[in-house]
């Protein structure tokens, strides 16, 4: 596995690539293009690698992440915790959690107010970051699998949708679940839920196929994160839950101040897909 930073000229300037060169990108590739200034949905980049959510708070809130991500494990999978003031780890050797996502959002009071690209501006030493597994991360083995990824071949963000399905509280944190769709050809949608269930580190399985009503989503064409794809005829929407759902949490509970990934621009860590597959 290669956790070295590539030399000067290993990674070409920000957008000097097409979108489809950066699938073969490592982890340490990716990350310090990001950092160089690329601004990109990562679906795509770096295939084979686990790809994370973040969600970044004081101390005095980081028992209630903890727990609010135990009581709800499908949407809010932990791949790992960051101590306090730490700002790299085992998942992103080398790298930097302020600097190496390609967009962040900052939230004060439960209301975003900024998007940087670098967010040692707003770091503190009592910050604790969750990276939690990402959908993206069986993106790979859909397509290996002969399944259509609609926002890749549309170079689109996914598309994400709050809910109505209400997440288990946890101390001050509450808030609804926040899903991701993919439309698939009916003929499958099994093997959608075969491929990802064998993943449930990074989401695993749907939490729902077909009416989107069933979620309390009144409009697929617009979403709440991320952009609308095309579905075509005879295709069926399918939801995976989201790891933007602390997200949601955080806008609805207000602590005083929380950091996330913008949806759909993602950690890329070191860590294989294959890590997180289960027999």
């Amino acid at each position: 596995m290669d956790t070295e930073a590539p030399g000067p000229t290993a990674v070409p300037g920000p957008g000097a690539e097409p979108a489809s060169a950066r699938a073969t990108w490592t982890p340490a590739q990716a990350r310090a293009a990001f950092r160089d200034g690329l601004v990109a949905p990562t679906a795509g980049i770096a295939c084979g690698y686990a790809q994370a959510n973040l969600i970044i708070v004081p101390k005095a809130q980081a028992f209630d992440v903890l727990l609010f991500a135990q009581r709800n494990p499908k949407p809010c999978p932990l791949l790992g915790v960051l101590d306090a003031g730490q700002t790299t780890g085992a998942l992103l050797a080398g790298g930097d959690i302020r600097t190496d996502v390609p967009r962040y959002v900052v939230y004060q009071d439960g209301v975003p107010v900024a998007e940087p690209t670098d967010i040692t501006p707003y770091w503190r030493d009592d910050l604790v970051t969750f990276i939690v597994g990402c959908s993206f991360t069986f993106e790979t083995a859909l397509l290996e699998g002969g399944l259509p990824v609609a926002h890749i071949d549309q170079d689109v963000n996914v598309p994400m949708y709050r809910t109505s399905v209400r997440c288990q509280d946890a101390g001050t944190m509450s808030g609804p679940l926040v899903v991701s769709m993919r439309p698939f050809p009916a003929s499958q949608v099994a093997d959608a839920v075969r491929i990802t269930s064998r993943y449930p580190a990074v989401h695993g399985a749907p939490v729902h196929i077909g009416n989107p009503g069933d979620l309390g989503i009144s409009d697929l064409s617009r979403p709440d994160f991320g952009d609308p794809v095309d579905i075509p005829a005879g295709h069926l929407p399918v939801f995976w839950a989201c790891g933007v759902t602390p997200q949601a949490a955080v806008m609805e509970s207000r602590p005083p101040l929380a950091i996330g990934h913008a949806p759909g621009h993602m950690l890329i860590t070191d860590a294989r897909d294959s890590e997180y597959l289960v027999p």
